[in-house]
């Protein structure tokens, strides 16, 4: 490897479960309740939103008077066998990668129709009421807890107010400012037993951040996040990833944003490889947008892909060597299964709960 740091097969599996859990719990208790409120539309308008977060401008500006579409359904269980939890399926930020998108996921559904799982607050209750340790609860690895509608529903901070009720930790990610109106349940948990706050990282340049992530806050405005989470002392790991070949595979775009990671003192960040990923279902989005936003770029990455999942940098092995570099001058891990041992570490002191309490 030249001294290179290169990601290894038994970390790229540790990422893939990480992605893949929530689905083992997906199936509805009955799909007529769900279809009975299908096709519900709510009319979101953000200047008649109270709480708005501040830092959210191209959020705001972007989405303005503008539809969402979603629908219920009841579910049996919330959490995973290893913890993990999605609140919401299908997402509105538009991000032209999203692997979510993907046939493999069997989402019956339009990805922009979010089915809202209504008794997800009960449910999760009533499975951390018989858990018999404590330990850590992640959320946001396959759909954002922090998408439009929870503006107004409201599900994940219920979920927060659970989680630091009973004791348990929380590792939550997301690319949304709009994290920042539930700081204080953050702090709580954090005080409690232990909070990480990931912030996904694609490109510093902002002009195209608006284009392969159109509806969520930018790169600027997720750095914001980052710096606010540090001062509250509330630990982050941001995902640096994807790394798109052709269009944000840069050095001068890696060093911008390890710069902001740096600067956030974030503590550890999880690269999965310098690429992207692709397969049926998020393929054809992808190529869609490029067409869209890049002529000639779709036509490219076919010749140099073909139908392969996995698409990497050219400029990979120069990547590596500076991602390896920054980080171990400035103390970040990078190695992406040291990320998520010490993510899911217990905090010193934590105990096994009683069956009395």
């Amino acid at each position: 490897m030249n001294g290179n740091y290169t990601i290894t097969r038994s970390e790229r599996k540790t990422v893939a479960q990480y992605h893949y859990a929530r689905y083992k719990n997906r199936t509805p208790l009955a799909n007529s309740q769900a279809h009975s409120t299908a096709e519900r539309t709510f009319e979101f308008h953000y200047a008649h939103y109270k709480n708005r977060t501040p830092l959210a401008n191209s959020q705001a500006h972007s989405t303005a008077e503008r539809t969402f579409e979603f629908h219920y359904a009841y579910y049996k269980t919330i959490l995973s066998p290893k913890n993990g939890m999605n609140l919401y399926r299908g997402c509105t930020h538009g991000c032209i990668y999203c692997d979510s998108r993907s046939a493999c996921y069997q989402m019956k559904h339009d990805f922009e129709d979010i089915e809202v799982k209504r008794n997800a607050v009960q449910i999760l209750e009533s499975q951390l009421k018989r858990k018999r340790k404590l330990g850590m609860i992640g959320t946001g690895a396959m759909c954002d807890p922090y998408i439009h509608l929870e503006e107004e529903l409201q599900i994940t901070r219920q979920c927060l107010e659970v989680i630091e009720r009973y004791g348990f930790g929380l590792a939550i990610q997301t690319k949304s400012s709009r994290i920042l109106r539930d700081l204080d349940l953050l702090q709580k948990i954090h005080r409690g037993y232990k909070c990480v706050v990931q912030i996904t990282l694609t490109t510093f340049d902002e002009d195209l951040c608006r284009i392969i992530e159109p509806d969520v806050s930018t790169t600027a405005e997720r750095f914001e996040v980052l710096k606010t989470m540090r001062d509250a002392g509330i630990p982050t790991v941001v995902w640096l990833c994807p790394i798109l070949p052709f269009i944000n595979d840069s050095e001068e775009n890696l060093r911008g944003l390890l710069d902001y990671c740096v600067k956030a003192k974030v503590s550890g960040i999880i690269n999965c490889g310098f690429g992207t990923t692709m397969r049926e279902g998020s393929r054809e989005y992808f190529y869609k947008k490029l067409d869209e936003h890049f002529p000639g770029m779709k036509q490219k990455y076919i010749q140099t892909f073909s139908n392969n999942y996995e698409c990497p940098s050219p400029n990979t092995a120069r990547l590596w060597d500076v991602y390896r570099d920054v980080c171990r001058k400035n103390g970040i891990l990078y190695k992406a299964n040291d990320v998520f041992a010490e993510m899911h570490k217990p905090p010193k002191g934590a105990e096994q709960l009683s069956l009395f309490d």
